[in-house]
């Protein structure tokens, strides 16, 4: 009984068309396209923080021809939600959103335009320094956060094309 059930599944899963998104590893497709994108620089500290993890992510480093660029804009936003009796806000919000195009660097196509966006709630406590290093904590993750996204949303794109 159990030979017929690992029989079944296994011609299940030969018809199924899952692939891993980066076989080959860094010698596959998927792998090479993310490392032939170039990332112009984003204005802003929010842009530079972004553009250095999309870089550390893409694996670009050592590549002298781009075939891809990605063009990415950034909203930073810092609102405070919570305020007090006193006039004075206990809780903020850390909002990053960014729009981005891949766009094929020989052609001009554009191949990907998207969008993604991420929060992060802060405390606002009475010294100033440790509200002022918990809004550059969030914006530091955040960062982290949107290249994660832009580089799976990225590879994806590659992997169908």
């Amino acid at each position: 009984m159990r030979s017929l059930v690992a029989l079944t599944a296994s011609l299940a899963l030969v018809g199924c068309s899952l692939q891993p998104m980066y076989a080959g590893g860094g010698s596959g497709s998927v792998a090479q396209g993310l490392a032939a994108i170039d990332v112009p620089p984003i204005p802003g500290k929010a842009g530079w923080l972004v553009r250095n993890a999309l870089n550390d992510k893409l694996g670009a480093a050592g590549v002298s021809e781009f075939r891809y660029r990605l063009d990415v804009r950034l909203d930073d936003s810092l609102e405070g939600l919570a305020v007090l009796a006193d006039d004075t806000v206990s809780r903020e919000r850390r909002t990053l959103r960014a729009r981005y195009q891949l766009v094929d660097a020989s052609t001009g196509e554009i191949l990907l335009d998207a969008t993604e966006g991420t929060d992060a709630g802060i405390d606002v406590v009475s010294s100033e320094y440790a509200t002022i290093a918990a809004e550059n904590t969030a914006l530091e993750n955040l960062s982290r956060e949107i290249a994660d996204r832009i580089v799976t949303r990225v590879a994806l794109t590659l992997r169908a094309k």
